[in-house]
């Protein structure tokens, strides 16, 4: 390289306020090509328009830094170059890009024991459900239990009423209206999607995955996409999952999704189930590159201990003919799963909360994976936060398994403020146990 000849980075001229990235639709240079100010070095596409990225100075291009496809953000370089214009060592990209260019040229450090992420926080973004049209009343089943009353049923389970689907429904179609909506919430377009996390027990068929099945739903192809069986407390590991797949690099704004439809897995006959299951779906996207609400700790865990106490023999969500006779229902051992969760919800919410570096004092919403209220009551005596800072809708909507959490979220947040300190919590069949915590 010549004495007056000098290596730059290039940045996308930056576009309204409210954008941060754009899409690289086409090169129009390669590496090694020499080009002249004003040329057209590529098309480019933001959310809101379409532009032409025209070169600065004459020059001639050492590295695209990406490929035609990605999404960078407006403060990310995206090509090397060499150029003889002097007034281009003047050119002062934004104080973020400088930042960028700074922490690029300091050697790479590894990280200390515990801090993997903490350069940057995770955040959920919109929040997306749906539940079916159709309401069922304790009244309307209670035909098949003469003998017990709606306030009894309250009493014993906290819930009025409950969601079913209709005929012909299937989880996937509950999934995807909640999918649509939670990206559309989170300023996105499904093409911004970058892999697909679907938590479920009730899968539309064995194989392929329902999260496959979703993707192929909302026009998106090439990203991971896998369901994850952890019963209600799957959402959070999914949510917890997106987040590590996010720090380490293999993909971006992930659709973090529940779906469960129960309601045709339940035994008319066995008071214990029948009245507690509802069907539901609820979503979000996680995103280490947009400002949302952040995760802060999440602690995950199963007791294999508990594996009799929740469980059920048939995949799917719907009973196969013939096999009626194999106990193929949701059968639950409900003293038992008092004990359990009752201490599972008030252990995992004191630790998470000291893990998370507050008092129980200092939450603002617990919001629990909607199981029992007597189960929510119990645990609340015992974990040192307040009842009535539990956000409950179990009285509506009935035990959505690993949907319920984000239904919850969905209808709490109107109530939020900037600042809020979250638990989310759950404990499901496995047993798995898992708890989350969310700075709003």
């Amino acid at each position: 390289m010549s004495a007056d000849v000098f290596r730059i980075s290039l940045y996308l001229p930056s576009q309204a306020a409210a954008e941060t990235e754009a899409t690289i639709t086409k090169w129009n240079v390669g590496e090694g090509k020499s080009f002249v100010k004003g040329q057209m070095l590529g098309e480019i596409e933001s959310a809101k328009a379409a532009f032409d990225f025209e070169a600065p100075c004459d020059g001639t291009v050492v590295k695209l830094l990406c490929v035609e496809g990605d999404t960078v953000s407006f403060d990310a370089p995206v090509m090397d170059i060499e150029t003889s214009d002097a007034s281009m060592k003047n050119a002062i990209p934004s104080a973020q890009a400088q930042k960028t260019v700074m922490e690029q040229v300091e050697p790479a450090r590894s990280p200390a024991p515990g801090a993997l992420g903490t350069e940057r926080p995770v955040c959920i973004l919109g929040i997306g459900g749906y539940l079916p049209d159709r309401v069922v009343s304790n009244k309307e089943l209670l035909r098949e239990f003469p003998a017990v009353t709606e306030e009894y049923i309250f009493g014993v389970t906290g819930i009025r009423e409950r969601r079913w689907a209709k005929d012909g429904e299937k989880p996937s179609d509950m999934v995807y209206q909640a999918s649509i909506e939670a990206i559309r919430k989170s300023g996105l377009d499904p093409r911004d999607i970058g892999g697909i996390i679907l938590s479920t027990e009730t899968p539309d068929v064995a194989m392929p995955s329902t999260a496959c099945i979703l993707q192929d739903m909302l026009g998106i192809r090439g990203v991971p996409s896998f369901d994850l069986k952890a019963a209600c407390s799957g959402w959070l590991y999914a949510l917890t999952m997106a987040k590590g797949l996010i720090i380490t690099g293999v993909a971006d704004n992930i659709l973090v999704a529940g779906v469960e439809m129960q309601s045709q897995l339940l035994d008319k006959t066995d008071m214990g189930t029948y009245f507690l299951f509802g069907d539901g779906s609820g979503a979000t996207v996680v995103s280490g590159s947009r400002p949302g609400h952040a995760i802060k700790q999440a602690i995950l865990k199963a007791d294999s201990k508990g594996l009799p106490l929740a469980k059920r023999s048939v995949p799917g969500f719907k009973i196969p003919v013939g096999l009626e006779n194999l106990n193929p229902w949701i059968r639950l051992d409900g003293h038992a799963l008092f004990r359990f969760a009752t201490g599972g919800f008030a252990n995992i919410i004191r630790e998470v909360v000291a893990k998370s570096g507050w008092l129980p004092d200092q939450v603002g919403w617990v919001v629990p994976h909607q199981a029992n209220a007597r189960i929510l009551k119990a645990a609340a005596q015992k974990c040192g936060v307040p009842f009535d800072r539990f956000f409950i809708n179990i009285d509506r909507l009935g035990n959505t398994s690993s949907a319920s959490i984000p239904l919850a979220l969905l209808e709490l947040q109107k109530d939020l403020h900037a600042g809020d300190k979250l638990v989310l919590c759950s404990v499901g069949a496995g047993v798995t146990i898992a708890a989350l915590t969310i700075e709003w």
